[in-house]
């Protein structure tokens, strides 16, 4: 039988607003772009603090791999004059938001981690191509203490003469290596070596943080072995192994912070 047009126009009226509660009980899902995505997973990673070496910069560290951790690169600040490293230290501390952070120092960016340390609460500290106390500092560094060329070479005028000896004391393996050094040497700034270096060779640190881990390479020559007692020991890792002894150091670096 043929409903009645009257009844069908009935229907339809009564069966709309169901429809229309229908729809709006269904649960709208957000629209998530690819980088929204990124964000949320970088969110929810836990921060890791890099201090790279003398003038150098994030560049150093690009070869290292990381699961399950954000890296945060300390950046260098501009000394004031004749400032002790622990305040200078204290200084670069503001710039790590997290608590009880996971500190990772390279060379002159060690005696700064271990200094940072020292003043404030962290989960551990690592030190690559670095030392840990005055003690592992060669006593041919302390010599400049008493006849302190440091303060009056023209650092300007011996930047080549630097890069060559830099390529031999930092063990450089390739030409992208003696490249990424040439370019730091340039970017460094004058004051801040000057300032940097100072500090090196008139460092009176004692105390080692607990929770300190220290990576080293057989072939440093500028904190020899010999004068140096790490946690790990890379056979043949120069003072440049950040990044010619990537995968070692990423794999030692896991190790550690699991």
């Amino acid at each position: 039988m043929v409903e009645p047009e009257s009844n069908q126009a009935l229907n339809r009226e009564l069966a709309a607003p169901a429809a229309e509660m229908s729809s709006l009980e269904q649960p709208t899902r957000p629209i998530t772009t690819p980088t929204e995505a990124i964000k949320q997973a970088e969110k929810s990673l836990k921060d890791i603090y890099f201090i790279s070496g003398l003038g150098a910069d994030e560049r150093v560290f690009r070869l290292l791999k990381f699961e399950g951790y954000r890296p945060v690169h300390i950046h260098w600040l501009e000394p004031k004059h004749r400032e002790p490293i622990a305040d200078y230290a204290k200084r670069l501390a503001v710039q790590i938001q997290s608590n009880s952070p996971i500190v990772i120092g390279l060379s002159f960016g060690g005696m700064i981690a271990v200094e940072i340390a020292k003043q404030i609460e962290v989960e551990k500290v690592i030190l690559i191509s670095s030392v840990k106390d005055k003690f592992e500092v060669p006593f041919y560094f302390r010599l400049f203490r008493w006849f302190q060329i440091h303060r009056i070479l023209p650092y300007k005028n011996l930047r080549w003469l630097g890069y060559i000896i830099a390529c031999w004391l930092f063990g450089l393996e390739s030409l992208a290596e003696r490249t990424l050094m040439k370019a730091i040497l340039l970017d460094t700034d004058i004051r801040f070596m000057k300032w940097a270096l100072h500090q090196l060779i008139t460092w009176d640190n004692e105390t080692v943080p607990d929770h300190l881990y220290q990576i080293h390479g057989t072939s440093d020559r500028v904190f020899p072995i010999c004068f140096v007692q790490p946690n790990f020991v890379l056979e043949r890792g120069g003072h440049f192994m950040i990044m010619n002894r990537a995968n070692q150091i990423s794999a030692l670096l896991e190790k550690i912070m699991a």
